[in-house]
């Protein structure tokens, strides 16, 4: 086999290029040195760049480059303000300033309230592990006030166990939190108690301790408040009850944010209605909810996360796919799939960052049955807490289908299947036939017949085309993309037909020795003799200024750099391009969504795991894909784990050659996926399956370019 794309960078950045150790060896799985390389990019994975250690170390470059200097304390009120905002990596910067200042001056008080401020914003992101391990090293340091750190601190443990489903264990933290808060702290401590309480079935204790709260002075904190009150009915099982006190709360006020509040409160009333079995008035009444979502202003609130509720939009978009397809209405559940997705994208950029009005626009099944071709299947996925809902869609029916699988479960049995081809295993095969059978079997899909999948939760981590279906790859029967909403495949699709033959190619920026890529050179340059129209940056002259500079004219790109994916918040993963001015300059996610990129038919990342980032709650990856597709690029290429040289190499090559001879994007990367697996050395899913086609699938190069 080929080399595997220097794994220890990969380590903590997806690359292109490079050589790693051991040469060519005649075998159809990656060797050992592969699997062990997986293994420890797994590890790292785990414990990747935002440790205590490299935090205070990036504190301390964070801080030598301000050029107003604040105090360690200061650095702290600034991460608290810009987590409740909604700003995490921004929140994680100033507290890694004053965690830096802490141990810089021996600062116990300080140690102890920066990583208190740390656990607070990795909680808010979702990132719980991390949220509970700086608690705990908060707790470790002595505070002045040790009311301003135990209660918060036990809190987001509670909070951390409350999100993992562990709500007895997150009673007693918030009991603990309850007996360390401050005066000013213990109702938002006990807010968070009473939901616990509700979740872990002991209603009895709930309303007890419900009894004895005030009423919040601020509107949103009352507001929450309200909602706690009629959940608390709810679990009571007074679903009457519940439903009239939810029905009352459609019609409250809360200043600018009242629809937000309105929402969630006919969302109540849905969940009434279910508990009084009246599905249909339960399906009305989410649709009541969602009809006014539009209006519903996109930004973090972080008095949910005080008050203990964790409410997320998207458990209302699954509440209504759900009713809908119970009642048997597939129509109206596929197209609020498709509005889930859009919304979830507002909520993942909120604000911080310019949406195109297309990027977030959705179409109508009639829309875009009219767009399909005879031979054209849309297979969209929802998955919901308790089942996997499944539509294929052509140019003149809808046919749904519902997998009995768990959301949980089908995360299980992604990453298993995941594990499994990315180490190498023979179990792929075995587990590529159980997995299609599961997921495909049931569709009814005909030989042939052109595949455009749109993937939702963790199958964004599943690779389509390396599943099997009466013992063949899914690849050897259908061309496959990949679409993260149907809307935005079919408006990209109409926009760019057909494109010049014109590349221009990015290939080993140069940043420092450790991050060179030689085999990026060697790719790029052999692309280039198929494109003989094209302009290459490579080495010192791959910059950002030159990245930007060619995103509003290039039809084609293709990116041989590291690349980050953020995880705390995939606005900042970002492009190591070459250091300008003698210094690192690289591009981030945010930047490339504010890119002129319409005229940007085809961007290729050829690089380890440039696909992944953060799943957003019940959506796609966020980070390169949705950023490059939001930027008006039509088409996106990108990986799902760390590639071989030999066989990237066999694969972008075939797949540029039919492009430049007329076959559309599509098929061409069909006819690069099976020339790597035809190879009996690298027949395994490993070689030829890693790289995914994003967005419009039926893209060309020649005469009516422009069309």
């Amino acid at each position: 086999m080929g080399s595997v794309r220097r794994a220890q960078a990969c380590i903590v950045v997806a690359l292109a290029g490079g050589a790693w150790l051991g040469g060519p060896t005649a075998m159809a799985q990656p060797a050992p040195d592969a699997e062990a390389a997986a293994d420890r990019q797994e590890q790292a994975r785990l414990a990747d760049a935002d440790t205590l250690l490299a935090l205070s170390n990036d504190g301390a470059v964070l801080y030598a480059q301000d050029s107003v200097k604040l105090s360690g304390y200061q650095y702290c009120s600034q991460a608290v303000a810009l987590a409740e905002a909604g700003e995490f990596r921004q929140s994680v910067r100033a507290a890694s300033k004053a965690l830096h200042l802490a141990n810089t001056t021996r600062d116990p008080n300080l140690l102890a309230l920066a990583n208190r401020d740390l656990a607070i914003v990795y909680s808010y992101a979702g990132q719980l592990e991390k949220a509970e391990a700086f608690a705990r090293e908060a707790l470790r340091h002595p505070a002045r006030d040790p009311k301003l750190v135990t209660g918060p601190v036990n809190k987001v443990i509670g909070d951390v166990q409350t999100r993992r489903g562990d709500h007895a264990g997150a009673v007693l933290s918030y009991d603990a939190a309850l007996a360390t808060s401050s005066e000013r702290y213990a109702p938002l401590v006990r807010s968070s108690l009473v939901n616990a309480l509700i979740e872990s079935g002991d209603t009895t204790r709930a309303r007890q301790v419900f009894a004895g709260m005030p009423v919040p002075r601020e509107a949103p904190l009352a507001a929450q408040l309200d909602r706690t009150r009629a959940r608390l009915l709810l679990a009571e099982n007074r679903p009457a009850e519940a439903r009239d006190l939810y029905r009352q709360l459609t019609t409250r006020l809360v200043g600018t944010d009242s629809s937000y509040y309105q929402l969630w409160a006919w969302d109540g009333v849905a969940r009434s209605e279910i508990a009084l079995g009246q599905k249909q008035a339960a399906a009305d009444a989410v649709g009541r909810a969602l009809s006014g979502v539009d209006a519903v202003r996109a930004r973090f609130r972080s008095e949910e996360f005080k008050m203990g509720l964790f409410s997320d939009l998207q458990s209302v978009f699954e509440r209504g796919v759900g009713l809908y397809s119970e009642v048997g209405d597939a129509r109206a559940a596929f197209e609020l799939s498709e509005r889930s997705r859009s919304r979830a994208l507002l909520d993942a950029v909120r604000g911080r960052a310019k949406v195109s009005e297309e990027a977030a626009a959705t179409v109508d099944l009639a829309t875009l049955q009219r767009t399909l071709r005879a031979d054209e299947r849309v297979v969209q996925f929802h998955s919901l807490p308790d089942r996997l809902q499944v539509w294929v869609v052509g140019p003149d029916d809808i046919r749904s289908h519902s997998i009995d699988v768990k959301h949980d479960d089908l995360t299980e049995l992604v990453e298993g299947f995941r594990n499994s081809v990315v180490r190498g295993r023979r179990t792929a095969i075995t587990n590529a036939d159980k997995l299609g059978a599961a997921l495909l079997g049931p569709l009814g899909l005909q030989a042939g017949q052109r595949l455009i999948v749109v993937p939702h939760g963790p199958l964004h981590y599943l690779p389509f085309q390396a599943l099997r279906l009466d013992g063949r790859y899914v690849i050897e029967t259908h061309p496959v993309s990949v679409a993260p909403s149907m809307s935005i495949a079919v408006q990209l699709a109409q926009r760019s037909p057909r494109i010049d033959a014109t590349l221009i190619a990015f290939g080993n920026p140069r940043i420092e020795d450790k991050y060179d890529l030689p085999g990026a050179d060697a790719e790029v340059k052999q692309l280039a003799r198929l494109f003989p129209r094209n302009t290459l940056y490579m080495g010192a002259a791959a910059t950002k200024t030159q990245f930007r500079d060619a995103a509003a004219r290039s039809p084609m790109m293709h990116v041989a750099a590291h690349a980050e994916a953020d995880q705390i918040d995939p606005l900042y993963s970002r492009i190591l391009l070459a250091n300008e001015g003698g210094k690192q300059n690289f591009l981030e996610a945010h930047e490339i969504i504010g890119l002129p990129m319409q005229r940007t038919a085809l961007v290729t990342l050829s690089a380890c795991e440039s696909g992944l980032g953060r799943i957003a709650q019940g959506d796609e990856v966020l980070g390169f894909t949705r950023s490059f597709l939001s930027a008006g690029t039509s088409s996106l290429i990108s990986s799902l784990w760390p590639v071989s040289d030999e066989a990237t190499a066999v694969l972008m090559g075939t797949l540029y050659a039919e492009f430049a001879k007329g076959r559309d994007i599509q098929q061409s990367m069909q006819a690069g996926q099976l020339a790597v697996l035809k190879d009996p050395r690298m027949a395994h899913p490993f070689f030829w399956a890693p790289f995914n086609l994003i967005g419009n699938w039926r893209l060309q190069v020649g005469p009516g370019a422009g069309a």
